[in-house]
């Protein structure tokens, strides 16, 4: 990966993260795996185990289910490998708190910005589908949206997966 900030992106189950975790190995340096995931339930709890189970032991986990940027902030350095699963995650987390999203998008916008290491970012497409039968279904679906175009903005490389073939968009 010659680029310092790479954003992936695709719907669910479509091979993205592990795309994007190829892509980290692929680099040296202090690989650190950001999980924005919260366990509130066995199913996820689940997810978060074998998602845990796929990393060997040059990962190091950090927690960032909301403050994001400052988490870059604190573990970015020239030789950091960060890869961060996954920004729609991250979106509802702040969404179900009432954290203003435009203001952690442009913290986040920023944190990208000045990152020294390498980055690796990994989000859903969420436009896809039909338009959801509820406010906050469609707000999620909306900050998502401009979420991703915020960071895809700012990266050096975009790949959208389907099916497990990555498709370059810059």
């Amino acid at each position: 990966m010659t680029s310092r900030r790479l954003f992936v992106l695709g719907g669910a189950r479509s091979g993205k993260s592990r795309l994007a975790q190829h892509r980290a190995e692929a680099l040296a340096g202090r690989h650190i795996f950001v999980a924005t995931a919260e366990a509130y339930d066995d199913e996820m709890r689940d997810r978060i185990a074998r998602h845990r189970a796929d990393r060997d032991a040059r990962w190091s986990t950090v927690e960032a289910p909301r403050d994001l940027a400052a988490m870059l902030a604190a573990h970015d350095a020239d030789d950091a490998v960060i890869l961060v699963d996954c920004l729609t995650l991250w979106v509802s987390n702040l969404l179900l708190a009432g954290a203003d999203i435009g203001a952690a998008t442009d913290a986040l916008r920023n944190a990208m910005a000045s990152i020294r290491g390498r980055l690796i970012l990994v989000a859903n497409e969420v436009g896809y589908g039909i338009v959801p039968d509820n406010a906050l279904a469609r707000r999620f679906r909306d900050d998502a949206g401009r979420v991703n175009q915020t960071v895809a903005a700012i990266a050096d490389e975009v790949v959208l997966v389907a099916a497990g073939l990555p498709l370059r968009l810059k």
